[in-house]
């Protein structure tokens, strides 16, 4: 028999907030979190606009000298699994005494020591590159901070997936805590990608949204006929899994259980999904099997969601492969019509904000959906503009990669 697995701590650093409790808030309310590139000088850039994380500070979750030692990402990440940490009732003694690890997700690294580093290098010469570049930069850092920070000497792991490691992440978390190998596992992911490079690299591909600079809160709008690409967000999320026994043991708070998770590979195209959305389809088959959950029992489905022309349409298609009919009867929505495609983050931001939604009987909103791309097949319930209360019982998340890597996660309340 599977060990149960069950959220016991939360945290996030995102464009809506810096905290949990403010994140969240801003899903309740439909705000959005997109706005003028403040990063660098986009002044020339066919792009302006992106969902930056805003008043960052690492104090009181770190060292202001230890921080300056790591990239963005990295700060995000172990700020967020700070806030998880102390969230779940764990202090750096009684987490480092268990059987603990980490699994993070992070799609590219520390994008902005990369860009700095390399002008260096071109403009000075090789002996003039920033000594902490490499360790600053590296995907695994995130991961290798936050078990220095904590002591936890369990595996500490990266997986990259492009904009599906932190569901990935996840899936690997639950796995590892399933198995018995581990019975606390600090799990997420972060991404830090909003530099010229980063931004210029994503604008080449012609990804990104380009006809919304002076209307950047209108930006992401998901399954509208009026999209045209994503918007760059930025941030971390952390979800501390634990064993159901261990965490009844010492008295836990439980936010919800973990109850499946599912993967697959698109096998067709190196930045497009299949059109016909069946390699996300598999994965979301997958995950329900691996919950033990049929499909009539999801309400809510936190889908990918990215406001592109290719995915929205692709994704709903996958959905509907998966679900059949009842595809037309829950709920579906984009919360990255509020934070932006936040890439190696996206998917444990929108993990925890399925846990959310079931403690809250609540379902996200989809703004800015004013005119559902009926031509192309966008036309379920996509929650349009207002979040609406309601019982959650079961809600899933999905990411889809660069790569043609789809996850798929199923939190169910904790029962």
């Amino acid at each position: 028999m599977k060990r149960r697995v069950v959220v016991t701590g939360l945290g996030a650093v995102t464009p809506l907030g810096n905290t949990v409790d403010e994140t969240w808030a801003g899903i309740r309310a439909g705000k959005s979190g997109l706005g003028p590139i403040t990063l660098f000088d986009a002044s020339e850039y066919a792009v302006r606009i992106a969902a930056e994380v805003k008043n960052f500070e690492t104090a009181p979750w770190l060292d202001r000298k230890e921080a300056r030692k790591m990239a963005r990402f990295c700060q995000f990440v172990t700020v967020a699994a700070a806030q998880a940490i102390a969230d779940a009732g764990f202090t750096k003694e009684t987490i480092s005494a268990a059987k603990s690890g980490i699994m993070i997700g992070n799609g590219i690294g520390g994008f902005e020591v990369i860009e700095a580093s390399m002008k260096k290098y071109f403009e000075a010469g090789p002996g003039r590159v920033p000594p902490l570049s490499v360790p600053m930069f590296i995907s695994n850092e995130g991961a290798g901070n936050i078990s220095m920070l904590y002591g936890i000497q369990g595996v500490s792991w990266t997986l990259a997936t492009a904009c599906a490691s932190s569901t990935d992440s996840l899936g690997m978390a639950l796995d590892l805590v399933r198995s018995g190998r581990m019975d606390v596992c600090v799990a997420g992911g972060a991404e830090a990608s909003i530099t010229g490079f980063g931004i210029g690299s994503f604008s080449v591909l012609q990804t990104l949204a380009t006809s919304f600079n002076d209307n950047p809160q209108q930006a992401s709008r998901p399954f509208d006929r009026d999209r045209e690409g994503f918007i760059m967000g930025e941030g971390a999320g952390i979800l501390i899994l634990e064993e159901l026994e261990h965490a009844k043991a010492r008295g836990a708070q439980i936010y919800a259980e973990f109850a499946g998770y599912g993967g697959s590979s698109d096998a067709y195209h190196i930045t497009s999904p299949n059109p016909d959305g069946s390699g996300g389809a598999l994965a979301i088959t997958r995950a329900l099997e691996d919950a033990g959950v049929k499909p009539e029992d999801v309400q809510y489905y936190n889908a990918h969601g990215t406001s592109t022309p290719i995915n929205d349409p692709s994704e709903t298609l996958m959905i509907k492969k998966a679900f059949g009919d009842h595809a037309y009867t829950m709920k579906v929505s984009s919360t990255k019509s509020m934070t932006g495609h936040c890439v190696g983050a996206a998917g444990a931001i929108e993990a925890l904000i399925c846990v959310k939604a079931i403690c809250d009987g609540f379902y996200p909103p989809t703004i800015n959906l004013e005119n559902p791309d009926l031509e192309h097949g966008c036309d379920l319930d996509y929650v349009p503009n207002t979040g609406v209360e309601g019982n959650i019982d079961v809600a899933c998340s999905g990411s889809l990669g660069f790569g043609g890597h789809n996850g798929v996660v199923v939190m169910r309340k904790y029962k």
